[in-house]
Order: C-alpha cells, then structure tokens, then sequence
C-alpha cells in the first residue's frame, strides 16, 4: 500500500514539474497612454490612484504579476482571469469605445463598486492593499457616476 500512495505521489510531483512548462501568454499591446482611461477623462490624482490600486491589475495591459503568477496552474487561472477581466472591461483602450459603450461602462463601473462586486474578494484577500473602505467605496461610486453624467450630456 505504501509504494503504491509512494507511485501516486511521485506521478503527482511529475506532472507537476511538467506543468510548468506550458508557457501562460501574458503579451499585451503597447500602452498608448492618450487611450488609457484616466488621461481620457482627467481623474483627479486621488480617483486615479484608487483606480489604479483596485482595477487596473485585471482591467488593464497594465497588470502586474505577482511571482506565484508564474507557478502553474494558478498562472492558467490568473491568467484567464485577467482575459476575462479585459474582455468585459479595458482601461487601458478606453477612447477605443464608442460613446455610447464607454458610458455604459461607467454605469457598470459604478453599479459594480456600489454593489461591493468589485473589486472582487479574490483579489482582495490577496491584495489587501486593493480593498477599499466604505468611504472609497461612496467616493469611488460617485465619481463614476458623476463622470457617466458628464459623458452622456
């Protein structure tokens, strides 16, 4: 019984090691800074930064990898996380959207932070440094707010 848990084990730990080969694409285009959401609509340096903080590691090219990114499979799930984040949402080509699409993106943005979906627990329990306050929260919420009014007049 034990050389079989031993067989078990040792197959476990190989195809572990064989795992970390499969290379996880984490190529982005170039930044074009005049695309990137925060210049496009000016955010005061405080809504920036809190932005920055809590979105743009998945909503973004701008993602910064933390070293266990790179130990598969959780590399496979950060990373199809962060696709998926860009799918749904990218800072980073916001003045590519359509007016009518980037408005309604900021209505997601503020239904999303009000509601407390975003940003979202799994990367806050990680990134506590990304967890907001009930005060940014407020802050963060109306600012997206008051910036889809401003785009829609």
């Amino acid at each position: 019984m034990k050389s079989k848990i031993k067989i078990a084990l040792l197959i476990l730990a190989g195809l572990f090691l064989l795992v970390q080969f499969i290379p996880v694409d984490r190529s982005t285009p170039e930044v074009v800074p005049a695309q990137d959401f925060l210049t496009a609509v000016n955010a005061p340096p405080a809504m920036a930064s809190l932005i920055k903080n809590t979105c743009y590691d998945c909503h973004s090219y701008q993602s910064e990898y933390p070293w266990y990114a790179r130990v598969a499979p959780v590399s496979f799930w950060i990373q199809g996380h962060i696709n998926e984040a860009r799918s749904h949402l990218n800072f980073s080509k916001w003045t590519t959207y359509e007016p009518a699409k980037a408005a309604h993106k900021l209505e997601e943005c503020f239904d999303e932070v009000s509601s407390g979906e975003m940003p979202m627990a799994s990367f806050t329990w990680i990134h506590p440094e990304a967890q907001l306050s009930d005060a940014q929260v407020s802050a963060l919420a109306q600012w997206f707010q008051q910036t889809y009014r401003s785009t829609v007049q």
